[in-house]
């Protein structure tokens, strides 16, 4: 017998709180904070921050990230990445009360992929620039889309309707949001986009999905900060997938 067939499913997933690299006014890096990543057998990962702070440009109360593999028992692998960020402010220009980045797959013994789902996952007390910023998810787009071909095809449409899509036609990958709409007042901001574009300050990009098949990044926070920082950034980002090994 294959020695294979000891290893019942390769675990795959990882979570990290916050990330950046500034190149103006100063050059700095923000290490990956509160970064955990599960082993391929399964169990359990975490880790947690507090009251961090990186200069005047970025601070938060705490931060933890959870993750977790197992097998259950009608066979199915069920796979949790969990981020949560409390008490986030960004050059005093982005704050949150709350982010939670989660995801869960759960991989049967006959799927090619694992159905990947972002249950609870949401923005709480959201304000850029003083003005409160209501992120309304799409969580059943995950929950209806199974496979990476579902996602594509369900997906299609969006950028008819506002939506900012990519689906590349000769590689396997899309990037869409969970955002449905955003309610707010802040000038500028397209209610169907989750691309908010401050000018003199930069990009800022909500609940982005990068999708492969089987995989799904989620990253809740992405900024290109222009000026007068210049700076790359993540915030409260969640990876998950998770494979069976090939056969004998």
């Amino acid at each position: 017998m294959s020695p294979l067939h000891r290893i019942p499913f390769h675990f795959h997933a990882e979570g990290h709180a916050l990330s950046a690299e500034f190149r103006h006014p100063l050059w700095s890096v923000i290490p990956a904070q509160a970064s955990a990543s599960l082993p391929t057998i399964g169990g359990h990962a975490s880790a947690h921050v507090e009251h961090f702070h990186h200069q005047d440009f970025v601070h938060f109360e705490r931060a933890h990230t959870h993750i977790s593999g197992k097998r259950r028992r009608d066979e199915s692998f069920v796979t949790h990445a969990s981020v949560t960020v409390h008490n986030l402010n960004i050059l005093n220009r982005i704050t949150a009360d709350l982010i939670v980045s989660r995801l869960t797959s759960i991989h049967k013994p006959d799927d090619p992929e694992g159905h990947i789902t972002a249950d609870d996952t949401r923005f709480v007390g959201l304000k850029i620039d003083g003005k409160d910023v209501n992120v309304v998810l799409r969580h059943d787009l995950l929950v209806k889309c199974r496979t990476h071909d579902d996602l594509r095809k369900a997906i299609a449409s969006d950028e008819k309707s506002g939506k900012i899509v990519a689906l590349p036609k000769n590689r396997q990958v899309a990037i869409c949001s969970l955002v449905e709409k955003l309610e707010t007042k802040l000038p500028g901001a397209d209610p169907k986009k989750h691309l908010i574009e401050i000018k003199g300050f930069g990009k800022i990009f909500l609940a982005e999905i990068f999708a492969e098949p089987g995989t799904i990044s989620l990253t809740m926070l992405r900024l290109e900060l222009g000026s007068p920082h210049v700076a790359d950034m993540t915030g409260a980002e969640t990876r998950i997938n998770g494979q069976p090994p090939p056969g004998p």
